[in-house]
């Protein structure tokens, strides 16, 4: 079965709205943060304009990758902005090593780093030892929400700033980004998206939820991710609304930023909304308050008893998402009232086409269970200097998304897990989400992570991770018993470990692959 719909498109780029923005609402707020004066989409355009003519006039522009090394804030997303209009952006995790930066610096051919002023030496040891420049990202006093200038490096020429309108920039076949896949059992793999591909994207992602310059974001998630890159900022954006640029999530500022910015929206992941639920009872009178329009989750499987706490909490719709880097971000999503939303399912498909496909690239039918396949305006266009890796991502034109699901009869898709992450007790398979589901429902348990242990007969047992409720006790047999009265004895979990906190990866999603010898139990 496919599924897909059409929808209306943005008329351009980002990049190349901008000045149209900035004329039809120059006063209109852009960006905002903590501490920071707002910078309006008239100072937004000029300051995108001057960092582009910075860039040109050293030599850098269409598919040239420059990386960005900046702490979560306003100046990542208008770094962002600017190096994505010109040439490609190649934003990195602040918090990688030296060694890690000298691979993804040398894996992505960077050719210029800007980095934080005073910031970043693991980054800075990495390009000097290939020989990449760097140029510093400088704050100068009393600086609005993402204005900055570029210092450093005196060798590479400096040519005056130019109007967006009247510079070239990339057109849509040209690489705007470049990112990893997360990679748990091999190197990451690039991903590399064009401008179209980005358009596309925060196209669908705006009109799914219906976003409008009255909106106003609340940006969570880090900005070297295609989550918050893509839907909490660029789309955003785009319609003429605001986005609230906060240094990351910190569930002890949260509720201090929902009252002092009264954003209509946020998008985190699963992870982030439990922390959050978690510290609502004691910000009673900041919920009672807000303005939320809705919440969003997306990058990993909502569960149901959390959707439903959300709402409660919060008392507006919560719309789980579908996305992943290859896809510039979302596939699919559930809809805003008064279209349906249905806990534990993902939605219908929010741009591209969706299928199901079996091992030897068939279409599935309704309910048959098989991997995940998209394509569409926003899917790449193949993995870059992989070629091994495209002969087995696509098939007749389809990307396999590596996720194991199935299309229901109201034709929304509904996620079993990752086909890597499927459990082998053996030869019975065990779809870790589902088990997660029945382990939330315990009323103690607050977050619950299924995974694979090794193990010398079977393959594969059922391992998993539990952070009970604040001030809360149990031990394993009594979540045991609970597990055993809602799923067959081979799923329930042999090995539980009680944790205070459940490792998490940089984007905050919980990587299965790899958590039993994380946790010792291998």
């Amino acid at each position: 079965m496919v599924i897909g719909i059409q929808g209306s498109s943005l008329k351009q780029a980002l990049s190349h709205a901008l000045p149209q923005l900035a004329c039809w609402q120059p006063a209109a707020v852009a960006l905002m943060a903590p501490d920071r004066p707002p910078l309006s989409f008239a100072g937004l355009a000029n300051l995108v304009g001057q960092l582009c003519g910075d860039l040109a006039g050293r030599g850098f522009g269409p598919n040239t990758a420059v990386g960005i090394v900046l702490p979560n804030g306003p100046e990542t997303a208008s770094c962002f902005l600017a190096v994505s209009a010109l040439a490609t952006a190649a934003p990195l995790n602040p918090a990688y090593s030296e060694d890690e930066f000298r691979f993804y610096l040398s894996d992505l051919d960077v050719k210029l780093l800007l980095c934080g002023q005073g910031m970043g030496d693991a980054a800075r040891n990495a390009a000097k030892a290939l020989r990449i420049p760097v140029l510093d990202v400088v704050l100068t006093e009393g600086a609005r929400a993402g204005e900055f200038v570029l210092s450093g490096d005196a060798e590479l020429a400096i040519a005056g700033s130019a109007h967006l309108n009247e510079m070239q920039l990339n057109g849509p076949d040209d690489f705007a980004l470049v990112l990893h896949t997360s990679g748990t059992t091999a190197l990451p793999k690039i991903v590399g998206l064009r401008q179209r591909h980005l358009h596309a994207s925060m196209t669908n992602t705006a009109r799914t939820l219906a976003m409008s310059a009255d909106d106003i974001s609340l940006n969570v998630m880090p900005l070297f991710h295609i989550h918050g890159l893509t839907a909490a900022v660029s789309a955003q954006l785009a319609v003429g609304g605001a986005v609230i640029c906060t240094p990351g999530f910190n569930v002890l500022k949260f509720y201090g930023w929902l009252a002092e910015f009264r954003p209509s929206w946020y998008s985190a992941v699963p992870t982030m909304h439990q922390a959050i639920l978690a510290r609502a009872a004691r910000n009673g009178d900041v919920i009672a308050k807000s303005r939320l329009r809705f919440v969003r989750s997306s990058s990993a499987a909502l569960p149901v008893s959390v959707f439903h706490d959300l709402e409660r909490v919060f008392g507006c719709p919560v719309v789980e998402a579908y996305g992943m880097t290859e896809a510039a971000h979302q596939i699919t999503s559930n809809g805003l009232p008064p279209a349906r939303r249905k806990p534990g399912s993902v939605g219908l498909p929010a741009g591209p086409e969706v299928t199901i496909l079996d091992d030897k690239g068939t279409i599935l039918s309704v309910g048959e269970k098989g991997e995940i396949a998209v394509r569409g305006a926003n899917i790449h266009d193949g993995y870059l200097n992989n070629p091994e890796a495209n002969a087995t991502a696509f098939t007749d034109g389809w990307f396999r998304t590596g996720d194991e699901g199935l299309i229901d009869e109201d034709g929304d898709l509904k996620i079993t897990g990752r086909l890597k992450e499927i459990i082998n007790r053996g030869g019975e398979k065990i779809s870790p989400l589902e088990v997660d589901n029945v382990l939330l429902d315990h009323p103690l348990v607050a977050q619950a992570v299924t995974f694979a242990v090794p193990h010398a007969m079977l393959g594969e047992e059922v391992g998993a991770a539990i952070v009970l409720t604040d001030g809360a006790s149990a031990d394993a047999d009594e979540i045991r018993d609970f597990a055993r009265c809602r799923i067959v004895e081979f799923k329930v979990p042999r090995h539980i470990l009680f944790l205070q906190e459940i490792p998490k990866g940089p984007t905050g999603k919980v990587q299965r692959v790899g958590l039993a010898d994380k946790l010792g139990l291998v």
